[in-house]
């Protein structure tokens, strides 16, 4: 109730209007108390006169515009039905928003159009989010319900009920979604999946295409959704009511059967639905009766392969589902049965046996068809205890056709449902709550009503007087909260309406009674109303013009019920005998249809046969029952569970008629406003206190209404003092504990009273700040005159001193010109003369310098020549000594040798031998020293040798220059030319010199034409130039393209491999978790076992070769001085290998082998052999450079003789021949090198590792894994039965604070070094099972420590170290920068794989461990949190947000407050735990960004969602918090690895809150500037925003339009989404980066490892 003083001038107004419904005006004078009219400017621009006379009143006031398109309809300062009207049309049309809060009823229009903003990003967005805090929307309704069923572990329900074509069936679906998605995520069970398989059988079963709706549900269903302890689904319940089996056999014009029927006839080509003998729907009389049998938009086949995989989810199996489809083709088939009539007047009908219809009905249902033909057309009747057979008329056959039909899909209806029920049962546990969504069809009232439209809207009566008490016993609970002295609110209870019809006699009543009399009819039947009801009831009514209807007076409206038919469809009855036929059916699910039984009071229609059976013998009275006493017994059952739990309220509003997208007629709005309960709703709140403030709000609000000064810690006194002053009437307000209360309109008036005072402390303070204006204006006037004195005087000043000064200046530059000039000229004739003087000085000194030249190269040539040949003369004495001491050392060592052999085959010699092993080893030793001598002054003989080649070839040489001489002289003794010759040459050189002549004029022309085609190349280069620039410039830009579109694909092709990955290690869990729980009570008994697997698998080990520092094993006297020794001694107790490397290489040089009997020390034996090898070896080498020397010694004899045979070609020849000689005395070089290098390798070690090399290169040439060196040292030993201790004690079971203490990566060094001893022995089956084992251990030490952030990176850094280390010592890798890596023997790429996929895992385990700390803190620190103190609590907005009814506060959270600081304090855990493991800063670059994307995501889906953090200090608010991130990540080198680009839309987001909206400049700015934000996101924070005080602006509708222009023509690739997905993973990959050699003596073991069974190797 508006008070009068609110009627100013200016003020908006709501008139009616027969178009609009209501219409804004504008009052043009003030209202008087006493006024007869209003003088109104409509928004068209017409003025009116509105009476206000008594019966008519004063107009509805209209609200400010600061709550124009308000979330919560009862937070409008005037709460009536055309607010209400224009601020859901507002929110519908201007801002596309669906949905609206009206109390605890969430109100939803259908838009016809699919909209993105119910995706899984936008469930994430809404899960765990109060009510109050976000934007309208279903998921928001969903979420509160199920957070209240968790908090108060009370039953929820959620009723969703509207008109055909409001959307309910959406709503539902998507209610049952969310509950899915979000009671699904701890377990993952199938039931979820089982509950959103139900919807699409259900749609095709039971809904049909109306004039209203493409997708009316035919029947109102109830799901009960059970949830477990935890909070996850179990199982679910279905209820369902009131099918509407009349559809089945009738349509109207423009309407559908149900979906199956065309399904069905759609997919009647399928194989598997031939037998069906279906056709096209237009041939079913059935399908045709609507003219329309296609929806567009709409595949019925692809929708039957939904229903047909949703009931393979649900469990039915093919056959069944095969034998569904029979019975429901094969009533399309019974509705073409073609029913003849026949007799006088056609009281008989008959059915011919060849109807095709009829037999396919039979074979379909497996039944006689004789029998079923005869009594479709006849019936048996009991008449005086005799049993008769009566035909029936063609028209009675048609309709127990008819209800054959009906009954059968009836009967398959509850089938189905009882399947559904039976597959979503709870099958581990017991429900412990519920939620119960309640999909039921609205209040209709049509041209012709009938029962169909009497059961509903009874149903609706019942559901509206649920929801006034409901509503009611809210407001009474906040009064009483709140401690309030309260009245009853009266508000229009239906009552009187339900007692009409359910009560005693009443409609229900009579109706039964009518149908148990015999000749019962619908005009008897009205009759009885009239005489009840007539005048008795106030609800009930006489239509004039009929005496077949009544007229029923309902909440929403008054509907005219036509009588006819009521009574035969409450009956639907059915003859007993087709349903006896149906019975003995050779189909087991046809006959177990009609097995079933009836049961009275059942809780659901659907789940009984509705009505009797008819037949000749008196019937059971359970047969009786009507479909109103059944679905009045339901009903009941379905209040009483509505009223044990708590209700939440949708209420689905059809837009239009026309079913056009965002299409808004407010007369049907209105109708289905008042029909729904809405305006109910408003007017309860009306009644009471609609406007609430905390005293917080209230005081900061309204400060400046208040006299003196209040302190803050006393506001609930300070507002109880100065309310009264504000408003004289105390029944228009009220205190309560926490807040205080308002009546309607009383907000407005203290808003008035507001802008009152602000307007008069504005005047004050523009008096105020005008005076200091003028004042200032003078002072600077002042101030500018003195100024302009100062500077004028201070220039005349200035000028006389310029005149001065230049005077003096002209004659200070006329002598310092006159100085130049002169100093100019006698510089030049200085450096003239310098000049001349140096170029004489140059010259002269040049040519002593060229004489100087001459003589000391003439010295030099000397001195070479004799050196060359004094040379020559050392080379040939030094050769032919080296030859001679060469012959006697081969024959000392023959000599020796023969004396070796003797020695080596005496058996005493060597017992003699093995008495002292060390010191014969030692003469062994010096015997080989001896050897390499010998084999040195071999190669010295054959140096010697070369040396006497090249002599005897220099003596060639000089025969060749002698001969050459001979040649020469030859030549000149050969006589003169005669003068004939002469004459003829010089003439010849006449024709030479004209030819020279003509062909220089030729070449001269060539050269001219050669310059023309040069430029005319240079011009072709430089346009080819060009092209090819500009196709390099294309070609770059292509492969540019072309990589990002390859690196885009890699990152998704890896983001899809580590999503399989995170699902694989999850589905992982969960059946470790099903086992445990499986296994739980034999537990011990596996255990035992296991133990038992890993004790015998041990196996034994081969030996593998040792130093050859040692001879033979150290003896240990003990086990304890062997554990002692085992990891920090450098003995080995290991021995050498039985296979001896020598073989191979002694068999190629054909060495004789010695018999093993006759050498018993297996050293002494291999150390002779390698001396035989070595002397072999070296003694084949020199016969073969031998055999090469003389070969070239004959072929250059044979070239010899051959340049003397030859005159002319003899220097060329020569030449090569030189050459020739050169390429030999390089190789002699290079032979005499390797000579000096075999001197440093005649030791025993030496030899061995020289031997065993050349054995690997001669057997395996193309094989470098194959080539080992003996001399690795470093490694661990791990036995076999070691291992499992090894990875318990090393990682599985190892203590924290111990494992932290480590160095980074110490466990992966010690597993490497195992596996390279492991390969070092050529145990290739224990190298892999190792890096098999140890890739299981971290993946259990992962699931042991899921929630340790410290020990996840322990161990992600451990498996990228083993990682690193298996990939740089892999056969196949690479290895750069010098580093000699001996790679291992065995293949372990694929152990490297699955020790990558341990690291992602491992990886995404630590983003989840940090992901799983942030998530609750992100929207209150990066929105809610006041970083910069004050800023917010600065201004409050006009009207508080109103909490919404039933839906109590959540308790806060104990513990600090989330802030920034908190958010930085988890990132920096996570920094610490990366960088306590020296992770690469590549790694830390990517899990920050995905951390970044999180709280960008996170913090932009909230704010778009929440109306109230759309304003200019709250994007300042979040603008700062987001450069405390931004300044943590730089001080940390973290900004540039993608943080910022993932922090960049919510940092747009908060800079377009701060930007200036008005003008189109403004737009192009917002469009330049929020470039990472989409356009859908740009849209909705300006339809958001919402100003929080008076200086600020709402944007205009018009601004929002520019900016929509402006965005179309930008292509930004965005994909059309409104919210980020907060899911989103970015793919990891780890860099490699080479490890540094690993050795066991560098690693620092510590004994609190428990390793000390490892031995060093």
């Amino acid at each position: 109730m508006a008070t009068p003083e609110l009627y100013t001038k200016g003020a908006n107004v709501w008139v009616p209007d027969p178009e609009e419904v209501w219409v804004c005006a504008q009052l043009q004078q003030d209202y008087r108390p006493g006024d007869q009219q209003l003088l109104l400017l409509l928004s068209d621009g017409r003025e009116v006169q509105y009476p206000v006379a008594p019966p008519v009143g004063l107009p509805p006031l209209g609200n400010p515009d600061i709550l124009e398109g308000e979330n919560d309809l009862t937070a409008l300062s005037f709460l009536h039905e055309p607010a209400v009207l224009h601020n859901l049309r507002v929110r519908f049309l201007h801002y596309n928003s669906i949905y609206t809060y009206c109390g605890i009823i969430l109100v939803a229009l259908n838009p016809y159009e699919e909209l993105p903003i119910y995706g899984e990003e936008v469930i994430d967005a809404y899960s765990g989010q109060d009510m109050a805090e976000m934007d309208p929307h279903i998921f928001s309704l969903a979420e509160d319900a199920y957070r209240t069923m968790i908090r108060e572990e009370k039953n929820q329900s959620i009723i969703i009920s509207g008109e055909s074509g409001s959307g309910k069936t959406v709503s539902a679906k998507f209610t049952m979604r969310y509950f899915a998605v979000v009671g699904g995520a701890a377990q993952q069970t199938s039931v979820e999946e089982k509950v959103l398989a139900s919807n699409p059988i259900m749609e095709a079963i039971g809904n049909a295409k109306t004039i209203r709706n493409d997708n009316s549900s035919r029947f109102g269903k109830y799901i009960e959704i059970g949830f477990g302890s935890k909070g996850d689904i179990i199982g679910a319940n279905m209820r369902t009511y009131l099918l509407e089996k009349s559809r089945v056999v009738f349509q109207a014009p423009e309407e559908r059967n149900y979906h199956i029927f065309y399904q069905l006839c759609a997919s009647r080509d399928l194989p598997e639905m031939r037998g069906l003998k279906l056709n096209s729907a237009e041939d079913f009389q059935y399908t045709n009766q609507g003219m329309d049998i296609n929806i567009p938009g709409v595949d019925d086949a692809m929708e039957l392969e939904h229903t047909r995989n949703a009931l393979t989810i649900l469990g039915v199996q093919p056959d069944q589902q095969m034998e569904l489809f029979r019975i429901l083709a094969a009533v399309l088939h019974l509705g073409n049965v073609n029913i003849q009539a026949s007799g006088r007047g056609g009281d008989r009908s008959y059915i011919n046996g060849d109807d095709r219809s009829l037999v396919v009905f039979s074979i379909l249902m497996g039944v006689e068809g004789s029998q079923m033909a005869h009594w479709l057309c006849h019936q048996r009747l009991v008449v005086g205890g005799e049993m008769l057979v009566k035909p029936m008329s063609g028209q009675q056959a048609n309709e127990a056709r008819d209800a054959l039909a009906k009954h059968i899909y009836g009967q398959l209806f509850a089938w189905i449902v009882q399947r559904l029920n039976s597959a979503l049962r709870a099958q581990r546990e017991q429900p412990k709550t519920f939620i119960g969504v309640l999909d039921i069809y609205g209040f209709e009232t049509f041209d012709r009503n009938s029962f169909e439209q009497f059961c509903i809207n009874y149903a609706n009566e019942k559901l509206q007087q649920q929801f006034n008490r409901h509503v009611f016993q809210l407001e009474q609970e906040e009064y009483v909260r709140e401690e309030l002295p309260w009245n009853r609110i009266e508000f229009s209870d239906n009552q009187p309406c339900i007692t009409l019809i359910e009560g005693s006699l009443g409609l229900l009543d009579l109706l039964d009674e009518e149908c148990r009399v015999p000749k019962g009819s619908d005009e008897n039947w009205a009759r009885k109303l009239y005489e009840q009801h007539l005048n008795q009831s106030p609800n009930f009514r006489k239509p004039r013009m009929s005496n077949s209807a009544f007229i029923v007076l309902h909440f929403a409206d008054t509907v005219q019920y036509e009588c006819d038919g009521f009574l035969d469809k409450n009956r639907d009855t059915i003859f007993e005998e087709p349903i006896n036929i149906m019975r003995a059916s050779q189909s087991e699910l046809v006959a177990e249809l009609f097995q079933q039984k009836p049961v009275g009071g059942s809780l659901s229609v659907s789940s009984v046969p509705n009505g009797g059976v008819r037949s000749g013998k008196r019937a059971h009275r359970e047969h009786k029952l009507t479909v109103g006493f059944q679905f009045r017994q339901s009903l009941q059952l379905l209040m009483d569970t509505l009223n044990s739990t708590t209700p939440h309220y949708v209420r689905c509003i059809k837009p239009n008629d026309l079913k056009q997208s965002f299409l808004f007629d407010p007369k049907r709005a209105v109708q289905q406003l008042r029909a729904c309960g809405v305006l109910e709703t408003i007017r309860i709140s009306a009644a009471g206190y609609p406007s609430r403030w905390t005293y917080e709000e209230f005081f900061g609000r309204y400060r400046v209404l208040f006299h003196g000064s209040s302190a803050q810690d006393e506001l609930q006194v300070s507002c109880q003092k100065a309310i009264p002053n504000l408003i004289p009437d105390p029944e228009q307000y009220c205190f309560g504990k926490t807040k205080v209360f308002f009546r309607a309109g009383q907000v407005a008036v203290l808003e008035k009273l507001r802008a009152e005072r602000l307007w008069l402390a504005g005047v004050l303070i523009q008096s105020w700040v005008r005076g200091w204006i003028q004042r200032r204006r003078y002072l600077q006037l002042r101030r500018s005159a003195l100024t302009l004195q100062r500077y004028a005087r201070g220039a005349l000043a200035r000028r006389l001193a310029w005149t001065l000064r230049y005077t003096w200046a002209a004659l200070i530059i006329q002598k310092t010109y006159r100085m130049v000039m002169v100093r100019q000229l006698y510089l030049a004739i200085r450096e003239a003369t310098i000049t001349i003087q140096a170029f004489a000085r140059g010259m002269q000194t040049r040519r002593t310098y060229r004489l100087l030249l001459e003589e000391r190269a003439a010295v030099r040539l000397q001195a070479w020549v004799r050196c060359w040949l004094t040379r020559c003369w050392f080379r040939r004495i030094r050769a032919a000594v080296v030859l001679l001491q060469c012959c006697v050392r081969r024959r000392a060592a023959r000599r020796e040798l023969r004396r070796l052999r003797a020695e080596a085959r005496s058996v005493e010699k060597y017992r003699e031998l093995n008495k002292g092993m060390e010191v014969k080893l030692m003469q062994l030793q010096l015997r080989a020293d001896q050897q390499a001598k010998e084999s040195a002054s071999l190669r010295e003989a054959l140096h010697v040798e070369r040396e006497s080649h090249s002599s005897e070839l220099e003596q060639l040489r000089s025969t060749l220059l002698k001969l050459q001489k001979q040649l020469q002289e030859k030549s000149h003794a050969a006589p003169s030319v005669t003068a004939q010759q002469e004459e003829e040459r010089r003439r010849a050189q006449e024709r030479a010199a004209q030819e020279i002549e003509r062909l220089t004029q030729e070449m001269e022309a060539l050269r001219m034409e050669r310059d023309s085609l040069e430029k005319e190349r240079d011009d072709l280069n430089t346009r080819l130039w060009q092209q090819e620039k500009d196709q390099e410039e294309s070609r770059r830009q292509t492969e540019v393209h072309a990589a990002a579109a390859v690196q885009a694909e890699l990152e998704e092709e890896r983001r899809r491999y580590q999503g399989l990955l995170r699902e694989f290690t999850r589905l992982e869990q969960r059946y470790d978790n099903l086992r445990d729980m499986s296994m739980l009570p034999t537990a011990e008994r596996w255990r035992g076992h296991r133990r038992t697997d890993s004790t015998q698998s041990m196996s034994l080990e081969p030996p593998s070769p040792v130093s050859p520092s040692f001879s033979g094993p150290p003896d240990f006297s003990s086990a304890e001085e062997g554990r002692r020794i085992s990891v920090t001694s450098p003995f080995d107790r290991r021995t050498w290998s039985t296979e001896p490397p020598l073989n191979p290489l002694m068999e190629d040089l054909g060495v004789p082998k010695d018999t093993a009997g006759k050498m018993q020390g297996e050293d002494l034996r291999h150390a002779y052999d390698a001396v035989r090898v070595a002397n072999k070896f070296l003694e084949r080498q020199l016969l073969a450079q031998r055999a090469e020397g003389e070969q070239e010694k004959a072929a250059l004899m044979v070239q010899l003789q051959e340049g003397q045979a030859r005159d002319a070609p003899a220097s060329k020849e020569l030449k090569d021949l030189m050459e020739q000689m050169e390429v030999q005395e390089q190789e002699c070089c290079r032979l005499r090198r390797e000579l000096k290098e075999l001197k440093h390798t005649v030791t025993l070690r030496k030899i061995l590792s020289y031997a065993g090399l050349a054995m690997s290169v001669s057997q395996e040439p193309t094989s470098p894994s194959t080539q080992l060196s003996p001399a690795l040292t470093g490694l661990l030993e791990c036995r076999k039965k070691d291992e499992s201790r090894l990875m318990k004690n090393l990682i599985t079971d190892v203590r924290a604070e111990a494992a932290l203490s480590l160095n980074p990566g110490l466990a992966a060094q010690l597993l490497f070094l195992c596996v390279r001893q492991a390969d070092f022995s050529r145990d290739h089956t224990r190298a892999r099972g190792l890096c098999v084992t140890a890739a299981a251990a971290f993946k259990t030490a992962l699931k042991k420590q899921s929630g340790d952030l410290d020990m996840t990176a322990l161990w992600l850094k451990n498996t990228c170290v083993l990682k690193d280390l298996l990939t740089k010592h892999s056969p196949t890798q690479e290895v750069g920068g010098g580093e000699e890596v001996l790679p291992l023997q065995v293949e372990l790429r694929e152990q490297v794989r699955v020790l990558g996929d341990v690291c992602i895992q491992a990886y995404q385990q630590l983003l989840a461990i940090s992901e799983s700390r942030l998530q609750p803190i992100i929207v209150p620190a990066m929105l809610e949190s006041e970083t910069i103190p004050g800023l917010s609590g600065a201004v409050v907005k006009m009207v508080g947000s109103r909490k919404r009814a039933g839906s109590d506060p959540r308790p806060a959270a104990s513990g600090e407050v989330a802030s920034m600081a908190a958010v930085l304090r988890e990132l920096g855990a996570l920094h610490t735990a990366l960088e306590r493991q020296d992770l690469p800063a590549a790694l830390l670059e990517q899990a920050f960004r995905q951390l970044a994307h999180l709280l960008a995501a996170s913090a932009l889906n909230s704010l778009l969602l929440r109306k109230d953090m759309c304003c200019w200090n709250r994007g300042l608010q979040i603008r700062y918090n987001v450069s405390l991130l931004e300044e943590w990540l730089r001080s940390r080198d973290l900004w540039t690895g993608g943080a910022a680009s993932a922090l960049e839309p919510l940092i747009q987001a908060a800079q377009l809150l701060q930007m200036s909206k008005k003008t189109e400049v403004d737009g192009q700015a917002i469009v330049q500037t929020c470039n990472a934000l989409s356009s859908q996101q740009i849209v909705k924070i300006l339809t958001q925003y919402t100003p929080q005080s008076d200086l600020e602006e709402r944007v205009t509708l018009n601004f929002i339009r520019i900016v929509q222009g402006l965005l179309k023509g930008r292509s930004d690739g965005h994909p059309p989404q409104l919210l980020l997905d907060v899911r989103r993973v970015f793919p990891v990959t780890f860099p490699y980066l080479p490890p540094p050699p690993v050795s066991a003596e560098q690693l620092e073991i510590p004994e609190s490892l428990k390793i000390s069974f490892l031995r060093k190797v």
